[in-house]
């Protein structure tokens, strides 16, 4: 367990209250609002919404869900196994509206018969939404275990243009559906 001092915020979004969390490094954890406590463990925390991080991810996060930010820049700094940070550097790397398998990113950092460990890995991603792990599908390209949950997994691949279950077919209309019906809330 870390000892950093940590602080934290509620903010709304399309899917209920994220918690943002950060330290005086940067931003290392997007938590959801019925997320597992054991999942992400990063010692205690205190309220601190003047972190600037913390300012940084909610105005990002904010122009993320309104359609007008497809890559955050916040500083992160998360805290994991080396094994897990070279998963989450890997995330990092998909681009807006694109997807990987957890194959894809066991070739990527070097450990191909590593899926299972890089799905493991994904499932303890402290970070969700910016180090985007939505956008691992499984080798079938089905959706997988989420954090948010499959539903909410499913509306990011779908913001972001891309619908798993019609392939890249589904992207412009999807895209403007989604960024209306998000405006909206």
């Amino acid at each position: 367990m870390d000892t950093t001092g940590y602080v934290y915020k509620f903010i709304d979004s399309p899917f209920g209250k994220l918690k943002l969390v950060a330290n005086e490094k940067g931003l290392a954890a997007v938590l959801w609002e019925k997320d597992d406590p054991r999942r992400v463990r990063l010692g205690p925390l205190k309220p601190g919404s003047n972190n600037k991080f913390i300012k940084q991810a909610e105005s990002q996060l904010k122009a993320y869900f309104g359609g007008k930010l497809k890559k955050f820049t916040v500083p992160l700094d998360f805290k994991g196994t080396d094994f897990q940070k070279s998963v989450w550097t890997a995330l990092l790397t998909i681009p807006f509206g694109e997807t990987r398998s957890y194959g894809e990113i066991a070739q990527q950092i070097g450990r191909p018969d590593a899926s299972r460990a890089v799905g493991a890995a994904n499932g303890r991603n402290p970070i969700s939404i910016i180090i985007p792990c939505h956008r691992l599908l499984g080798t079938n390209g089905k959706l997988t275990g989420f954090a948010g949950g499959l539903e909410a997994k499913d509306q990011l691949l779908k913001h972001e243009g891309r619908d798993p279950l019609l392939g890249l077919a589904g992207q412009g209309i999807r895209r403007e559906e989604n960024q209306s019906r998000w405006a909206m809330q």
